[in-house]
């Protein structure tokens, strides 16, 4: 073999070796749980925060007063890279997650990685519930195992060439999840636990932040809104920039859905003031000062 060959044919083999590598996925060690204990009130709250009703429940769903939410999934989530449909995360064993260990979805949930080690698109935002504290993550399976089962199976992505190839979100993963906070500047506790919930739980950045090409958080212009991915409207500007409302217009708007100038939330802000609004005050009051000390972005 001519010497050129060799050397193409083992650049290609180290090529082929460090994407394998890079891709991998990153798993949870159940030994890390160890002594992690888990609170089902607590983490009905955590549920709440999170969001998890908005996105996997039915769509043809109506909701009951005071009856448990079904978590059979089937919402569809269009995007420039294609479509996403929520799956069932209800206990079911065999259609939901019930048969999942609790590492196995605490793996899902904070980084994104299957039980069977597939990556997850982030459609489902574990980019800013790996910010999450594990006993909160871990009190939200507990409650998330008391809810109904659904028999519903899962539908596909329906998502073309080259992004099913899900391989290559490892590599993404390695670009666009960031590592600790976005914000810093949390001056106070107030602020410090709006942040968590703001960019952790709520994960509020997933759709008030711009982002690039490769569909990663323009983390410069954090919440200064932008183009709705499903190509409907702007989803609005959120930082001191663009938004004058006083924390205490913020804790109302999070409260009632109402804007100071008596307009109402629509779109996905609905789902998201029912569930916020069904948290204790001070955690609304923790969004507004977290919101108001954000850098404000014109």
């Amino acid at each position: 073999m001519p010497p050129i060959l060799r050397w193409t044919l083992a650049l290609a083999v180290l090529g082929i070796a460090a994407g394998w590598l890079l891709t991998r996925p990153q798993g949870f060690e159940a030994a890390a749980l160890d002594g992690v204990s888990a609170d089902v009130a607590h983490g009905e709250q955590v549920f709440l925060a999170a969001g998890c009703a908005s996105c996997h429940v039915a769509p043809e769903a109506e909701a009951e007063d005071g009856a448990p939410r079904v978590l059979s999934g089937g919402q569809r989530f269009a995007s420039p890279f294609g479509t996403f449909l929520a799956p069932n995360i209800s206990p079911h064993p065999v259609h939901g997650v019930g048969g999942w260990s609790d590492a196995e979805l605490v793996t899902a949930i904070m980084h994104g990685v299957s039980p069977d080690g597939a990556h997850y698109y982030p459609a489902f935002p574990y980019a800013a519930y790996g910010r999450a504290e594990p006993e909160d993550i871990l009190s939200l399976i507990a409650y998330l195992r008391t809810l109904p089962e659904s028999d519903v199976p899962s539908q596909p992505h329906e998502v073309g060439f080259p992004f099913n190839i899900r391989r290559g979100l490892g590599l993404w993963k390695r670009l666009f999840v960031p590592e600790g906070w976005v914000v810093d500047a949390a001056r106070t506790p107030e602020a410090a636990r709006g942040r968590y919930l703001a960019e952790a739980l709520a994960h509020c950045g997933e759709c008030h932040t711009p982002r690039n090409v490769l569909g990663g958080l323009d983390t410069d212009r954090w919440l200064a809104g932008g183009p709705n991915p499903a190509g409907e409207g702007r989803i609005p500007n959120i930082t001191p920039g663009g938004l004058d409302w006083s924390e205490s217009d913020i804790v109302a708007y999070l409260t009632t859905g109402f804007t100071p100038e008596y307009d109402t939330a629509g779109g996905e802000m609905v789902a998201v003031i029912e569930n916020l609004s069904q948290l204790p005050e001070a955690d609304r009051q923790a969004i507004a000062a977290y919101l108001k000390a954000v850098s404000p972005v014109e």
